[in-house]
């Protein structure tokens, strides 16, 4: 999708700050970070939101998980804890219709988030 950030991402026409990338996954620095460390976790195939999410997908997302939980590690603050969330749709904050999961932590996360 020649029109979707995170895709354009994702082929490497737009640069980001990569965290971690393999054949599924891309992992970069937020532009706006809302905690010492926020990565956005996204998959290189395109898909819109959570309600578009189909059965064979669930490997693919379930890499975000095991993505989010390695960065975690790298950063060093898997043991304090952090925070994974993925928003659907306007309401809920999604901003970028392509699914990713922002990943939080270095700091203590307050709740309810907002």
């Amino acid at each position: 999708m020649t029109d979707c950030l995170f895709c354009n991402m994702a082929s490497g026409e737009i640069k980001p700050d990569i965290v971690f990338e393999n054949d599924a996954v891309l992992a970069f620095r937020d532009i706006n970070p809302q905690a010492p460390t926020h990565v956005l976790i996204i998959p290189k195939k395109h898909i819109t939101s959570i309600n578009e999410i189909q059965i064979e997908d669930e490997t693919l997302v379930g890499k975000l998980y095991t993505t989010a939980k390695a960065i975690a590690t790298q950063e060093g603050f898997a043991e304090d804890g952090y925070r994974v969330v993925m928003n659907c749709g306007e309401d809920a904050g999604q901003t970028v219709f392509h699914i990713h999961l922002h990943l939080l932590g270095g700091r203590q996360l307050a709740w309810p988030p907002g």
